[in-house]
């Protein structure tokens, strides 16, 4: 009967595997017929080969055993630890599967070409919810695998009954990593926040290189790394430099001097902006902000199509025009001017006209300042100097 049994057994096993075997054939020659029109079939082939092949091989197995000792002692234990192994196998399986998935949605959207916004939003989608899949999938065969154990269906009830209470306690204890992913999940799905977007955070500029259910990693341009939880995106502002696009418009500020020709640098600007690749030509202005303290302050705004563009334009402006006044306008160089004095040179105050009456200011002195004042003093009464009775303002 050992020896029988043992015979079936093998036997039995044998079979199953050239089942398996005929199966997993049938399997790869319908997806290399598939694959001569189509790319994708042989990444399927590719990812979901060993799983499927070690899950076919253990349901096989777990077949022979089951009909090969049907009353042996063993045969329990044996088939406990089958199932563990095919649950194991389904869940390899199932996040190859997910992964296969995500690869090809990643390979459909590339974000290495301009105007990636689409993509840039679809491939964090896509890596959230791969991340988020293969953990449920972790998550539910674990709990099939403790089932398999006699002891924990036993306490299943119990546990059922409490359910209430440990979710509450579950809740409260992991409130943090809870608000982590759920901040991880509103990022990728709102579109607040993608991969490789161009950010400003705790005034650090840097790329959103990844994007995890619990925080996410800037890489900052001088090739360092910030980590920050996901729930300050949703809680604290930041800068977004691609939302919509990557076209950015920067400003290059000058201190010069009051001699100084707006019209001729304006004219040289532009030549130095027809002479770089830098300037996506969208918009090139230059404009005297304030003439205050003694110097003039000239901003020049310049427009690239991204960021790292842009900073590299501003410096080229600002060089090429500090060169450019040095040699033909040195007299606008900024100077600190200071006058020296002795007290015998002072000069004595001039003598007050007394003929000299002040001007018409803003509210005063005019028909038309007077107008202007009774915007803001409302019934207060004006006293002219040719009335004896105070008027009220029209204004009232």
């Amino acid at each position: 009967m050992f020896d029988n049994a043992w015979l079936n057994f093998a036997v039995t096993f044998v079979a199953c595997v050239f089942v398996a075997t005929i199966i997993t054939l049938l399997v790869a020659w319908a997806a290399r017929r598939v694959a001569r029109r189509r790319a994708w079939p042989q990444r399927l082939v590719h990812h979901a080969r060993l799983p499927f092949r070690t899950l076919v091989l253990l349901a096989g197995m777990w077949t022979a055993v089951g009909l090969a000792f049907p009353e042996a002692s063993w045969l329990p234990v044996l088939t406990q630890l089958l199932s563990i192994l095919v649950i194991a196998a389904a869940a390899w399986l199932l996040g190859a599967l997910v992964t296969f998935a995500t690869d090809l949605t990643l390979g459909r959207h590339r974000i290495d070409v301009p105007d990636n916004r689409v993509a840039r939003r679809i491939r964090t989608q896509a890596l959230i919810v791969r991340r988020l899949a293969i953990a449920l999938i972790v998550v539910i065969a674990l709990g099939a695998i403790l089932l398999t154990f006699p002891a924990v269906r036993a306490v299943g009830a119990s546990v059922l009954a409490s359910a209430g209470i440990a979710s509450i306690v579950a809740g409260l204890a992991a409130q943090t990593v809870l608000a982590n992913m759920f901040a991880g999940l509103q990022l990728a799905f709102s579109d607040a926040l993608r991969v490789d977007d161009v950010v400003v955070v705790e005034d650090e500029w840097g790329r959103v290189g990844e994007i995890t259910l619990s925080y996410v990693v800037l890489d900052l341009w001088d090739d360092r790394r910030l980590v920050l939880p996901c729930t300050y995106f949703t809680t604290q502002p930041f800068q977004n430099w691609t939302r919509r696009g990557s076209e950015l418009l920067g400003s290059v500020e000058l201190d010069v001097d009051w001699r100084v020709s707006p019209a001729r640098m304006r004219e040289h600007l532009d030549e130095v902006l027809t002479r770089t690749d830098l300037w996506d030509g969208r918009a090139s202005v230059l404009q005297v902000t304030e003439a205050t303290g003694g110097l003039v302050r000239i901003r020049i705004l310049v427009t690239a199509s991204d960021a790292p563009t842009l900073f590299d334009l501003r410096c080229h402006v600002r060089e090429a025009m500090v060169t450019w006044m040095q040699h033909t306008m040195p007299d606008a160089l900024p100077v600190q001017r200071v006058l020296v004095t002795s007290a015998g040179d002072a000069h004595p105050a001039p003598a007050r006209d007394a003929s000299s009456q002040p001007g018409a200011g803003l509210f005063t002195g005019s028909a038309e300042a007077e107008e202007r004042a009774s915007a803001f003093t409302n019934a207060i009464p004006v006293i002219r100097s040719d009335e004896r009775e105070p008027v009220l303002d029209r204004g009232a």
